[in-house]
């Protein structure tokens, strides 16, 4: 095979990005960041790659196995290419802003992954996201929310459901059990697979460490997923322990305030990074999840201050991925010439936001991305726009 044959090929599940849905991605940056920056977000820009222990400090084995890693030529130390944003915005929060009231943070940049996290996902996501610092009560678990659904509603996304779960439940359940992290994680994995036979073998090989009301609990937990009924039954069911108790009452008000979407709850959800220690959601739309969230107030503890932290992050191809395509952007066809005043009329039209594509000689009947619905024309000695034929 000619070695030119698969030269441009990509590596698995990383794609270019064509005109069309590349403008939409970036319509949707720009909106998505003026609708945090009207909540008071401010827009940080952490870079892509850092020393491998900053990176991954605190995160977990799960996103440890989900960066790239290589070697930087200047020091020799190891690097990282970040799977996720949000431990480089509790680090600048903790070392680079270090202030001591509220702070609201956004960003969005490319994050890359070894693995994608669900089947035909892509491993280079656009990662948005809103993280606010400072504030331990659920007014910031609310704002997270909301701004979370303020950004997809303006993207035009309708009939969403904002699907509801707390960490501490499973917390509380496990505590005063010694867990390695390998049985960990297969214990939050059954748990979200809603596997009983695995959560049970699992359960069972802590030879007794569980208690009986704890370990029933468990059990529940792949039952309890649905509406607000959720919530009662989980207070007959589960054991009467304080992080449990707290829990549902937190999830209760959260789900009071949210009257303009649909809600349901899982309290067997665990899925996304480890660094989450309380109320999580995740808003669902067009068919799949959009956006995940939640609080995760450890998540700056590693980098010297802990600090209340809740946020929320969503992929900007994998919502485009799901919306209707754009219609092609309306655009003014004009000449090619080097006469001033037709280079007058187009720089005069450009400076008052429309877009202008100069017909090369020869190209006139190419079509692009754009939607040349009127062109400009000589008319009395005068250049001026008028509706294509």
């Amino acid at each position: 095979m000619p070695a030119w044959s698969s030269s441009w090929q990509l590596p698995d599940q990383i794609a270019d990005v064509l005109p069309s849905e590349a403008r939409h991605i970036e319509e949707l940056r720009r909106l998505f960041l003026d609708t945090a920056c009207s909540y008071g977000y401010e827009l940080v820009m952490p870079p892509l790659l850092e020393h491998l222990e900053s990176l991954l400090t605190g995160t977990g084995e799960a996103l440890d196995l989900q960066t790239f890693k290589l070697v930087d030529q200047l020091s020799g130390r190891t690097l990282g290419l970040r799977a996720d944003t949000t431990p480089q915005v509790a680090r600048i929060d903790a070392h680079l802003l270090n202030r001591n009231g509220v702070a609201r943070l956004c960003y969005c940049g490319p994050v890359l992954h070894t693995r994608a996290d669900r089947p035909h996902a892509t491993r280079e996501p656009l990662q948005f996201g809103a993280e606010i610092y400072g504030h331990a009560g659920l007014e910031a678990d609310l704002e997270a929310q909301c701004l979370a659904l303020d950004c997809l509603k303006a993207a035009g996304v309708s009939d969403l459901l904002v699907d509801m779960a707390d960490a501490r439940i499973v917390t509380s359940l496990l505590a005063g059990v010694q867990l390695d992290i390998l049985t960990l994680a297969r214990i939050h994995a059954a748990l979200a697979a809603k596997d009983v036979g695995e959560l049970d073998g699992l359960l069972t090989s802590l030879n007794g460490g569980l208690s009986l009301p704890a370990r029933e609990g468990m059990k529940a937990l792949l039952q309890l997923y649905g509406d607000e009924g959720v919530l009662v039954e989980a207070k007959k069911v589960l054991p009467p322990l304080p992080g449990v108790h707290q829990a549902l009452q937190d999830l209760q008000w959260l789900a009071s305030h949210a009257t303009d979407v649909k809600v349901s709850f899982d309290l067997a959800d665990l899925r996304g990074y480890a660094y989450y220690s309380g109320t999580r959601f995740a808003v669902y739309g067009q068919g799949a999840e959009l956006a995940r969230g939640g609080r995760y107030d450890e998540v700056g503890a590693v980098f010297g201050r802990n600090r209340p932290a809740a946020g929320f992050s969503l992929d900007l191809k994998e919502l485009v991925s799901v919306l209707p395509p754009r219609p092609l952007k309306t655009a003014i066809c004009a000449p090619w010439g080097g006469e001033a005043a037709l280079h007058a009329a187009i720089v005069k039209l450009r400076a008052n936001g429309e877009t202008v594509a100069c017909v090369l000689p020869g190209h006139e009947q190419e079509v692009n991305e754009f939607n040349c619905d009127r062109e400009l024309a000589l008319a009395a000695g005068l250049w001026v726009v008028r509706t294509r034929n």
